[in-house]
């Protein structure tokens, strides 16, 4: 597949924000925060501070085997998950909800980064293995966020009744038209067909969407070894029972988060601080909070009360039954993998800045931070226009108003600023000022606003004569209206608002060979891909 690869700081795209870039230039404010330098030698370091700790890899390969039994398994993905259970093998985690059709396309940068990172490091570091693994976020209740797709600028929606963790609801009538709704749109397409086809095979009626997804993601990577994880498995949350029942019994990681967060407050933008029990409880169609009152523990939204004696009890028999929040769900992650590196994006990189301390008040290992790799996708007609409109990479990242102010400054051929005849005003009325001065003193107030006033007219003079030679550039302001419109959806980054649907359906698994090819290990930079 024809394309080239161009890439930029993620700094000077102005999409990222400052925790994110400072985190990348290894600021001395956030060294506090995070364990292992995101490089090889923080790798060297996760490694060595991972082999001291137990890591419950018999139960793991148990419940692979047995989430993978009904699945044809690549003989990748099943070496991989037969190598867990060695001591010097580890994983390279990246962790998402299960979006219906993979929603935006950075669901499937983050697990192309995850392979790309774990097949470097093994032919590094040979005396390891490493394997991909996407851990499944199913226990999130976000309908909302979850089930509604974006194909070619065409959004597409679950209606669904259907409540509580989307992991576990189910392939309905309204899912399976929305097959039909992607078939339809991109069935004319050279790939389409074979894109409808993975998406029927793994959309089944009845079928759980965890296990749709798992179905999808295995037929999308499978072939590189990739290895998907449900967690919302009773083995799993077994091996998590001492955190859960240090969190309902003293609210630890409240308390811990709280101090982090003021501290990291100080200087950047924080997200929220959890709550005083950071889990939920997860049965059937229903994941509700829990909470403490007095003594006893209490699920409102359920009408369950449980006092401590009964709420141990429930978690002894029914661990499954209780599922972390974004504070602990990490923990958890780290506690039933043998992990090293988690890859995320620029939102779930700050959460876990916000984490380390929580992780060593029970002993569990914090693992490297990884910024996921970002792109943007280009055909080689909008390069073309992109040249045409003398424009470059980085300046199409910038605001259209602003691009287009360049544009006309660049091309016109009348003076558009008043910079020079702004400065000799100041000059005069600096002049005036002194001058009013030596008679009054009380006058020099008035020269000054005076000034001030004058001053304001030049700008606004300046922005006029501006807007009325840009006019005249209508067929520009067109050309680059549409040129953001595609590459920035809804004036967002491409990647958090476009489905994989179009591109797999225009150029099939090549357009996935080919950012594999182009994701980093460990480097991090924005890049962008002309598909010729």
């Amino acid at each position: 597949m024809k394309h080239h690869c161009s890439r930029l700081s993620y700094e000077s795209t102005g999409y990222f924000s400052s925790i994110v870039t400072d985190y990348l230039a290894g600021a001395s404010a956030l060294r506090p925060f995070y364990a292992h330098q995101p490089d090889l030698e923080g790798i060297k370091n996760a490694i060595a501070s991972r082999q001291d700790f137990f890591t419950p890899r018999h139960i793991l390969v148990e419940s692979l085997e047995e989430q993978y039994r009904s699945i044809s398994m690549e003989e990748q993905v099943s070496s991989n998950i037969a190598a867990l259970a060695n001591e010097n093998t580890f994983t390279i985690v990246t962790a998402h909800q299960p979006n219906i059709f993979t929603g935006p396309l950075y669901f499937i940068y983050k697990i192309l980064h995850a392979i790309q990172l774990a097949t470097s490091l093994s032919e590094q570091m040979p005396a390891y293995r490493f394997v991909p693994v996407y851990y499944m976020g199913s226990e999130d209740a976000d309908l909302d966020e979850l089930g509604q797709i974006n194909i070619d600028g065409h959004p597409l929606q679950w209606d669904t009744s259907q409540t509580g963790a989307v992991g576990r609801m189910k392939v309905d009538k309204e899912l399976i038209k929305l097959l039909d709704a992607i078939e339809g749109q991109t069935g004319v397409l050279p790939y389409g067909k074979e894109l409808s086809a993975l998406f029927r095979q793994s959309y089944v009626s009845g079928r759980t969407i965890q296990e749709a997804t798992l179905h999808l993601v295995n037929g999308l990577f499978g072939r590189f070894g990739l290895v998907v994880l449900i967690p919302d498995q009773q083995k799993l949350k077994a091996a998590f029972t001492s955190v859960i029942e240090k969190e309902l019994l003293e609210g630890f990681s409240h308390k811990v988060v709280q101090q982090s967060t003021t501290a990291l407050g100080k200087t950047y933008k924080v997200q929220a601080a959890g709550r005083e029990i950071n889990l939920f409880y997860l049965i059937n169609d229903r994941r509700e909070r829990i909470e403490k009152e007095g003594g006893d523990f209490v699920v409102h939204a359920l009408g369950l009360r449980f006092n401590q004696t009964e709420i141990l009890e429930e978690l002894k028999n029914h661990p499954e039954r209780f599922s972390p929040n974004v504070i602990l769900r990490g923990a958890f992650q780290e506690t039933i993998l043998p992990n090293i590196a988690f890859i995320g994006g620029g939102g779930e990189l700050a959460y876990w800045l916000e984490l380390k301390e929580v992780f060593a008040a029970i002993a569990i290992p914090f693992p490297v931070l990884v910024l996921r790799n970002s792109f943007l996708l280009m055909t080689a007609e909008q390069e073309q226009r992109m040249l045409q409109l003398e424009l470059n990479h980085p300046s199409l990242f910038q605001k259209t108003e602003v691009i287009l102010n360049q544009l006309v400054k660049k091309r016109t051929s009348r003076q558009l600023n008043l910079t020079k005849e702004i400065a000799q005003l100041s000059v005069l009325y600096e002049q005036m000022k002194q001058q009013a001065g030596t008679i009054d003193e009380t006058l020099k107030p008035h020269v000054e606003a005076l000034s001030v006033k004058a001053l304001k007219r030049l700008n606004e003079l300046e922005k006029k004569m501006l807007r009325a030679e840009k006019r005249k550039f209508e067929a520009e302001e067109r050309q680059i209206q549409g040129l953001k419109k595609h590459l920035f959806p809804a004036d967002s980054l491409q990647e958090r608002v476009d489905n994989i649907s179009g591109w797999y359906a225009r150029y099939g698994n090549s357009w996935i060979d080919m950012l594999l090819k182009n994701s980093l290990p460990i480097e991090s930079q924005f890049s962008i891909i002309t598909i010729s």
